[in-house]
C-alpha cells in the first residue's frame, strides 16, 4: 500500500488538481497533474475510477489497486521522473483499463510520468 505522506484525500485538493487541467492519456488511464511546487514536500496522488466505468465495485477496487501497486513499485525504484515537480497527482481509470493486466497498467503510468 502506499504510504500515508503520499496519498490525497480531500476533496478540494482533488478539485484544485482537477481545475489545472494539466492532463496527458494512455493505455485507458489519465494522469492530471496539480501545479509546480515551491517548497521540498512529497508529491500527493490520488486514484479514482467512477461508477460510470463499471457498476461493480470489485471491478473498480481491483482498477485502483493495480494503478496504486505500479505507482509504488515506481516510487520504490525511483523511476518517477518530472512527476516529482508537482504537488499532485491523480490517476484516473477508464473502461478500457478493465480488463488490463498488471504489466500494461504499469507501463502506461510509466509512460505518462515520463511525459509530464
Amino acid at each position: 500500500m502506499l504510504p500515508k505522506q503520499y496519498r490525497l484525500k480531500k476533496r478540494a485538493a482533488f478539485k484544485a488538481t482537477y481545475k489545472v487541467k494539466n492532463s496527458t492519456h494512455s493505455g485507458g488511464v489519465t494522469l492530471f497533474a496539480g501545479i509546480l511546487k515551491k517548497e521540498e514536500c512529497n508529491t500527493k496522488v490520488g486514484f479514482v475510477v467512477s461508477k460510470k466505468v463499471h457498476k461493480r465495485a470489485v471491478k473498480r477496487n481491483r482498477l485502483k489497486r493495480l494503478m496504486r501497486e505500479s505507482y509504488r513499485l515506481l516510487l520504490k525504484e525511483n523511476k518517477l521522473g518530472n512527476s516529482q515537480k508537482y504537488l499532485s497527482l491523480i490517476f484516473v481509470g477508464s473502461t478500457s483499463a478493465l480488463d488490463k493486466d498488471f504489466k500494461s497498467i504499469k507501463l502506461s503510468i510509466e509512460k505518462m510520468l515520463e511525459r509530464i
